[in-house]
Formats: C-alpha cells, sequence, structure tokens
C-alpha cells in the first residue's frame, strides 16, 4: 500500500518552505517516525518523519524546491515492509549459479532498473540497510565510467599554468584560475532564514526613527554575587548561573518602570503590552534566531538560566519550534560574548527597544575620590523614537544600572 509523505501544516505567517536535504534516497527502507527530509522556514528547519515503516519508493519534490503545507513530497510502499521482516536481514544473500536474482531483496524501483538495464545485483554493492541495494547504487553503477586504459611514456610531466578548483562535492568550478594567484569565490544561494534576517533589519532602519543611548555598569556585586552562590546554585537547580538572568530581571523591573519601552507601533496604534516576553538573540551557524522567554517577569533566576540553556541547545541542534520564536515585546542582545566592546544594536520590528550588552573589561574608574579597578560594561539600548522619548530611554537604562550594581534590588524586589 502506498503512503503520501506531505508537507506538514505551516503556521499562518510562513507562506512555504524551501527543501534543503533529503535524508534517504528511493528505494531506502525508513522506519516509522525517522526523519526524511528538512524543511527550511524563515525561522525555523522542520523535520518530515516517515508516517509508517516502509521502503521509499518514489521521490517527488527535489532538494531546493519551494513547497507549501499540504504538498506531495514522496511516496512510502509499505507492502515492501511488511514482506520485509520475512528476510533475515542479518543474512546477505550472495548470487550464485543456483539462485537468479529473485533471491536478492529488491525494493520495486531497484528491481525495475536491474530488469531494464540487465544487471546482475550481485556484481553491485548495496550501501542501504544489511547490504540492501538502493537506487542509487544501481545508479551509481550505471553511470560509473569504463577506465580507459593507460598509456605511460617515458616524459617528464609538464606544469600546467591552470590549476582546477573543487568544490566541496568534487565538481570542478566553471571558471579555472591561474596557479600563480589563486583567488577563489564560492557562490552559494542565500537561507531563507539569512534572508528573513535581512528583510527584518531593513524594515527596521527604514521604518523606525531609531536612535541609541548609552551607559555603563560596574559588575562587582554581581560577579561577586555569581561567585559566591554560583556552586550552590548548580547544586540544587543543575544549571549555571550567569549573567543573563540578571540581566533579564533588571530589564523586566525596567520594563514596569517605563511601559512605553514594552510597547510597539501597529499602524495608527500604540500596543501597551501587560506582558514581558523577552527574546534573547542567539548566534547560530545558520544566521541570527530570537527565541523567546514567555511571561519572563513569571521566572525566578533557576527558570531563566534553564530556559536559556534549553534555547541554545535547541539553537545548535536545530530543533527550535515556531512557539520558542513567537512574539516578544523586548529583546536581549550579548555581543560581548564574541568580544564586542560597543554596539548600536538594531531594532526587532514590531518591538520598539533593544538592549545591547557588551565585554567586561577592568578599567580605571573613580568612586569616592580615589582611582580603582572595576569590572564595566559598556550598555547600548536603541528604541524607536517614534514611541520612546530620549528622557524615557535614559531613564530605562539607569534603572538597569542601579539594579546590577545593587542586585538586592533584584532579590529584594525594592
Amino acid at each position: 500500500m502506498s503512503i503520501e509523505v506531505l508537507v506538514p501544516n505551516l503556521p499562518e505567517s510562513v507562506a512555504d518552505a524551501t527543501l534543503i536535504t533529503w535524508h534517504k534516497q528511493a528505494g531506502d527502507f525508513v522506519n516509522k517516525n525517522e526523519n526524511l527530509v528538512d524543511l527550511e522556514t524563515d525561522k525555523v528547519v522542520l523535520e518530515v518523519t516517515a508516517p509508517e515503516s516502509g521502503i521509499l519508493s518514489q521521490i517527488l519534490k527535489e532538494n531546493g524546491t519551494i513547497v507549501t503545507g499540504g504538498e506531495l513530497l514522496a511516496l512510502l510502499e509499505t507492502e515492501a515492509a511488511q514482506a520485509s521482516p520475512a528476510v533475515d536481514p542479518t543474512i546477505i544473500v550472495h548470487k550464485t549459479p543456483e539462485h537468479n536474482e529473485d533471491d536478492i531483496p529488491l525494493s520495486p524501483s531497484v528491481r525495475r532498473l536491474i530488469h531494464e538495464n540487465t544487471l546482475d545485483p550481485s556484481a553491485i554493492t548495496g550501501t542501504g540497510k544489511s547490504g540492501r541495494l538502493t537506487k542509487a547504487d544501481v545508479l551509481d553503477h550505471l553511470n560509473k565510467p569504463t577506465p580507459a586504459p593507460v598509456k605511460t611514456e617515458n616524459k617528464p610531466p609538464v606544469p600546467s599554468p591552470v590549476q582546477e578548483i573543487k568544490t566541496e562535492t568534487a565538481k570542478p568550478v566553471e571558471a579555472t584560475l591561474i596557479a600563480s594567484g589563486l583567488r577563489p569565490e564560492q557562490r552559494v544561494p542565500i537561507t531563507r532564514l539569512r534572508a528573513k534576517v535581512a528583510e527584518r533589519l531593513l524594515q527596521a532602519q527604514q521604518n523606525a526613527a531609531m536612535l541609541t543611548t548609552f551607559n555603563e555598569v560596574n559588575m562587582q556585586n554581581v560577579i561577586d554575587l555569581r561567585n559566591q552562590y554560583k556552586t550552590r546554585f548548580e547544586e540544587k537547580h543543575a544549571v549555571k548561573l550567569g549573567f543573563m538572568s540578571f540581566f533579564v530581571k533588571a530589564s523586566i523591573e525596567a520594563l514596569k518602570r517605563f511601559p512605553a519601552i514594552n510597547a510597539s507601533i501597529d499602524g495608527n496604534d500604540i500596543i501597551y503590552h501587560g506582558y514581558y516576553d523577552l527574546g534573547i538573540a542567539v548566534s547560530t551557524p545558520r544566521g541570527l534566531i530570537v527565541p523567546v522567554l514567555h511571561d519572563a517577569d513569571q521566572l525566578d533566576f533557576a527558570g531563566i538560566e534553564k530556559s536559556i540553556a534549553d534555547f541554545g541547545g535547541k539553537a545548535r541542534a536545530g530543533t527550535l519550534t515556531y512557539d520558542d520564536l513567537k512574539g516578544g515585546t523586548f529583546t536581549i542582545t550579548n555581543g560581548g560574548v564574541f568580544g564586542s566592546m560597543l554596539s548600536t544594536p538594531i531594532l526587532n520590528p514590531p518591538q520598539c527597544a533593544i538592549l545591547g550588552m557588551h565585554a567586561i573589561k577592568e578599567r580605571a574608574v573613580v568612586e569616592n575620590g580615589q582611582i580603582v579597578i572595576r569590572p564595566i560594561m559598556y550598555l547600548a539600548l536603541s528604541y524607536d523614537h517614534r514611541l520612546v522619548d530620549g528622557r524615557e530611554a535614559v531613564q530605562f537604562l539607569v534603572t538597569i544600572k542601579e539594579c546590577l550594581e545593587a542586585p538586592a534590588h533584584l532579590l529584594l524586589n525594592i
């Protein structure tokens, strides 16, 4: 029986997806819930799994194809899966004079290729499960060039002025370059995530009156508090105590005092959000993504750290969901982990503000008329001047500074 493998229903905000990688080939045996293909959307990569165990008989969409929800991707034959248990997968059948090709378990598509091209299946090396022949194995065998006789002559090799450049897939690039001065180039299609990030950044610069204000914060008290309790914190909560939870708590306190910074503009209306969904910018090999801590004001320090650690693991594994990325009323980005000293972060529309953290560096500062060395971090707040006044932006940043320089404010809620 044939089962259709379909594109899953996409969220309302996502019109289509790009098929980026087939993990199986036509003729391969697949198990139920095994990942067949990856689909890339503007935000996440979706995995399409096998609805049942069987043979992937036909692939209808190739890599790079744009697909929509409910579209047919492939056909899965379950009859072959029901028949396959009768064959002991630990035994590899070798063709002998008293055997014919019917003795070797083959999928319908592979058997058809064998008969059409009058091939001996025992002469083809199988790369499928338990040595099973796949369609790709047969096609590779058919496309394998017959080695031409090599003539050897006692001539010294002639150095060629041209050197061929090859890609990772060992396919030659169309243009060749002079060996004495190679200037290689690689052309790759832009990913949907990168294209979406570019679109939103341009939207922020073109549609918002963006301005940035700066301040600095003495991190000594936070560092001392963290060093004093980080071991006990990790033992009790099974997660490390980082700096981000302090910044999340400080930001929530500042957002409560200045609700305009937790608002957004929708056409001719201003939407004041009565909740605090904080986006935490995360850099991945695919690009920048912003998972969201929903109702962050309801989380304690351990809950914040666990959520951020979970986001980091999902981001590296490419398993973030739409719910992880949905919404957001304010964003925090930490360029300091890469060594950034100062930057002007760009707004994450439709939000009207974003906080930029930077590297902590020891600097000479004046305290009580004395020059002392303190760990200082520069903070940056970019905001939409259409909605947020300069006074509010400066006081918002000062509030964060006060909360971090006196962490008791966060712990005692004062």
